[in-house]
């Protein structure tokens, strides 16, 4: 995919995203998210916040954190911009959503990988469906798969050949899971499939891959 369809998506989905969030009530904001430890707000706030960091910003979030391994500096990162108002937040996403920055040692990938996963993990705990661009998606995907060993789930990318069923895309060798490549992103990402649209005699791997 070419450098300026993956930022156009990933526009479209913060734009999407911030739509959404505007409809949440204080109820909803504080309810749970997919990410363990983390409020609808807290991931809300962490998918606006990495356009605004750069090496200045890398920095103070390392004094912040000095001793604290990855895990550790990202769940304190993003509970602390989680405690921002509402209001802040939303201002942001008018400010930063279709901004083309990404971290520093990033690529642009990993904004896409944000809005797209981030955006789930906020939806599916309250019962809102939202599609995924297959073919972003799949770009996505392809990236998760090099980062499993940070998304806990290395052991399930190397254990199973994944099919998408709504796009040409198979990674993978072992037994076989199938499912809109929105699913097999998730699962990628260490998140669960909606066990409806998954299928395949490696699906019994999902919950051992993931540990």
């Amino acid at each position: 995919m070419r450098h300026d369809e993956v930022w156009r998506h990933i526009h479209a989905e913060r734009s999407s995203l911030a739509a959404a969030l505007s409809n949440l009530d204080e109820a909803q904001w504080q309810h749970d998210s997919l990410c363990t430890g983390w409020t609808v707000k807290d991931v809300a706030a962490h998918v606006i916040s990495t356009p605004a960091i750069g090496w200045r910003e890398i920095g103070a979030m390392s004094i912040r954190n000095l001793g604290r391994g990855y895990n550790q500096i990202i769940f304190r990162e993003v509970k602390r911009l989680g405690q921002r108002p509402v209001e802040d937040i939303l201002d942001d996403y008018e400010t930063y959503a279709r901004s083309t920055h990404h971290v520093p040692t990033t690529t642009s990938v990993e904004p896409l990988i944000d809005a797209l996963v981030h955006h789930q993990d906020i939806a599916r705990p309250l019962g809102i469906r939202h599609e995924m661009a297959p073919d972003a998606a799949a770009v996505a995907a392809d990236r998760v798969r090099k980062l499993s060993f940070l998304m806990g789930s290395r052991q399930l990318v190397r254990s199973v050949r994944m099919v998408a069923t709504d796009i040409d895309w198979v990674r993978g060798r072992g037994p076989t899971i199938e499912g809109p490549v929105q699913e097999l992103l998730m699962l990628c990402s260490g998140r669960a499939a909606d066990p409806a649209l998954i299928s395949g005699d490696g699906r019994e791997l999902i919950n051992a891959g993931q540990a």
